[in-house]
């Protein structure tokens, strides 16, 4: 079985024929490369780029970080010959769950309430995002 992903607008692909253990990383460099709160990734073996080259930026001497040029979503954690994708980047993000968490001093205080949330509605209708933006027209890549 193949695991594939991918960015937004499609000019990056890859393929990985193993997947290994997932993680989010709460260090300061991951929240910056990801824009978000942690960066998740997971292990992955067998791996190709199957459609362009990613672009990189080298965020420490040990760590490169490939993304994607044209719509610049965050792709891969690379350090060595050890390889990390975004969960999020994978055409099925639910195949790789979160197994554990690299916890650093710049773990944001709010993180682990998160999942307490209220959902949000729409203040107007009060119908929830799938309703709310069922009509808007998504420019992601859909070949997956």
């Amino acid at each position: 079985m193949a695991f594939t992903g991918g960015c937004q607008c499609g000019a990056v692909r890859f393929e990985a024929g193993r997947l290994g253990r997932s993680s989010i990383c709460h260090c300061r460099m991951c929240q910056k490369a990801t824009g978000g709160l942690f960066g998740p990734y997971v292990d992955v073996f067998d791996f190709t780029w199957t459609r362009g080259p990613p672009r990189y930026f080298a965020s420490s001497e040990a760590v490169k970080r490939g993304f994607c040029g044209a719509c610049g979503t965050p792709l891969s954690f690379e350090m060595g010959e050890s390889v990390g994708v975004s969960i999020g980047a994978l055409d099925d993000p639910e195949l790789a769950p979160p197994a554990r968490q690299l916890v650093w001093p710049a773990k944001l205080s709010y993180v682990d309430r998160l999942g307490g949330l209220p959902h949000w509605t729409n203040p107007k209708t009060g119908q929830g995002p799938s309703e709310t933006f069922a009509a808007v027209k998504s420019n992601q890549d859909t070949s997956s």
